[in-house]
């Protein structure tokens, strides 16, 4: 991450003008990369080096946002300490054993002491820890009901709608656009699932980022003058088994690391 505080602080430092010299579709999308930490400001042409020298040309400081999320993460392992990890592992879809919690991630195993400390094979850093931890406190174990609804169909999920789609949908259909064999790659990587073409699209898979959290991804390929779309479905009862918060954060955060994967394949 950055050091704004969200997205909104760094759109207001900019033309608003949509002009894609960036190579990104809006303002509003630059935005988004830039806070995450995915592009520079500088590669906006019409950024003032005053700007520039404020905002990035300094050695990098934790900020507020980091200092905030190191708070957040230090009290989701406290409230850890105070579960009972057997039945965290009931309503969680993961299994306990030898003292920890042992969930599922996308294919890949993630466990959790009585203390909060996570353990994997793979880098854990501090987003994955704030949604892992964030899914076991808030999980209240509803079963899948199979109904697929959108984002903003979800509690709360109206209002970040708009910022979901430039930093979820949009980038993900960029790497889609660019590469379709990408989705057989997310297969085998991630434990992905090829499912019948839901909703009339051209492919469609599911993913598990968690165990009681799927993800549909849907893509539709450009036909004659019609345009590819992509969009990105939940199961009904995220909202219950997830706040959107962690729903929004894992979405972002899966396209952050197929952005990074498609960069090793040339296409990013």
């Amino acid at each position: 991450m950055t050091q704004f505080a969200n997205a909104m602080a760094v759109f207001k430092l900019l033309p608003k003008t949509n002009c894609k010299k960036c190579n990104e579709t809006t303002c509003l999308a630059f935005a988004s990369k830039v806070f995450l930490g995915q592009k520079k400001m500088d590669q906006c042409p019409f950024i003032g080096s005053d700007i520039i020298d404020k905002y990035q040309n300094q050695p990098h400081k934790e900020t507020f946002v980091e200092k905030q999320q190191q708070t957040i993460i230090k009290k989701m392992k406290q409230k850890i300490a105070a579960c009972d990890l057997k039945d965290v592992a009931d309503r969680t879809g993961g299994l306990y054993a030898d003292g920890r919690l042992t969930l599922r991630i996308m294919g890949k195993q993630f466990s959790i002491d009585h203390n909060g400390k996570l353990f994997s094979n793979i880098h854990i850093n501090p987003w994955v820890a704030s949604n892992v931890l964030g899914y076991v406190l808030t999980c209240k174990g509803v079963p899948l009901t199979q109904k697929w609804v959108s984002f903003r169909e979800l509690k709360g999920g109206r209002e970040q709608n708009g910022l979901f789609v430039q930093t979820s949908e949009v980038p993900f259909k960029k790497i889609a656009d660019r590469y379709i064999d990408f989705f057989e790659d997310l297969i085998v990587i991630f434990n992905g699932q090829r499912v019948e073409k839901m909703f009339d699209s051209d492919i469609s898979m599911i993913l598990s980022p968690l165990p009681k959290l799927p993800i549909l991804i849907c893509y539709w390929k450009p036909e004659e003058e019609m345009a590819s779309d992509l969009h990105l479905f939940f199961d009904s009862s995220a909202d219950q088994n997830a706040n959107i918060d962690i729903v929004y954060g894992i979405a972002a955060g899966i396209v952050v690391m197929f952005e990074k994967i498609s960069i090793t394949h040339g296409i990013g």
